[in-house]
């Protein structure tokens, strides 16, 4: 179910714009709009699940099909052959949109601090 006040969700139902990458019926991929490296990637569940904390079994699928598809994002946006993934969880973790989502980042030798 989407949150009406929830950033993520509006990208996803075409209420917000962002520069989207990949689409198919269960995630979304778009450009960060503050890039902390060449290529700043956010792979976006399209179900609304706040954090990695409210996740439940039932998640299992979809966030397994998430985890499997970065390689291939990354691949197509370049990084192939390096890239980080980072999940940010709870407001204490960094996380600042409290929709699930994952930081994938690459691009250039020696961009990102231990990279």
């Amino acid at each position: 179910m989407a949150d009406d006040k929830c950033l993520f969700c509006k990208i996803i139902n075409a209420e917000q714009p962002a520069e989207i990458i990949f689409e198919n019926e269960q995630l979304i991929v778009f450009k960060d709009i503050f890039p902390k490296a060449p290529v700043h990637l956010l792979v976006v569940p399209k179900k609304h699940i706040a954090s990695m904390n409210e996740a439940s079994e039932e998640d299992s699928e979809l966030i397994t099909h998430l985890m499997l598809q970065l390689p291939s994002i990354a691949k197509a946006n370049g990084i192939g052959d390096g890239y980080r993934t980072i999940l940010n969880t709870g407001s204490k973790g960094g996380q600042i949109i409290f929709h699930l989502h994952f930081h994938l980042l690459g691009g250039g030798s020696g961009t990102l601090p231990g990279f």
